[in-house]
C-alpha cells in the first residue's frame, strides 16, 4: 500500500519522460534490486535525504544521456539501470554514503 507520499511521487511521473515501466496499471519490476531501489529513493526523499523533483531531474538528465549515447542502437535500453544511476548521483549529492558505501550496497543489492 502505498501512503500519500509514495502515491504523489509514482503519479506525478506518470505520462513523463521518466515514467516508470508498468503492465495493466501496475509498476513492472523484473528484478527484485529494481523494486528496492525504487523503494529506496521512495523513502530517501519522504525522509528529506533529497527532494523528490530534484531526483527526477536526474533521472531525466540520465535518461537523455544514454538516448543521447545511443542514438540508433536502443537494444541495451534499462529503465531501472539509469534510475540506478540517478540515484546514486542524488545519494551522492546528499552526503548520505560515500562512494565505496554506495557500490558496495549496489553490488550486495544485485547478488540478493
Amino acid at each position: 500500500m502505498q501512503i500519500r507520499f509514495e502515491h504523489f511521487a509514482v503519479t506525478e511521473m506518470m505520462g513523463e519522460p521518466d515514467s516508470p515501466p508498468r503492465a495493466n496499471g501496475t509498476l513492472c519490476f523484473t528484478n527484485d534490486w529494481e523494486r528496492t531501489v525504487f523503494g529506496m529513493a521512495l523513502a530517501l526523499a519522504r525522509e528529506g535525504h533529497f527532494e523528490w523533483d530534484e531526483f527526477r531531474d536526474e533521472l531525466i538528465a540520465e535518461i537523455a544521456a544514454w538516448e543521447e549515447a545511443n542514438p540508433v542502437d536502443r537494444s541495451g535500453w534499462d529503465y531501472y539501470e539509469r534510475f540506478l544511476a540517478a540515484l546514486e548521483k542524488a545519494v551522492a549529492k546528499s552526503g548520505l554514503l560515500d562512494a565505496g558505501d554506495m557500490a558496495t550496497l549496489l553490488a550486495d543489492l544485485r547478488a540478493a
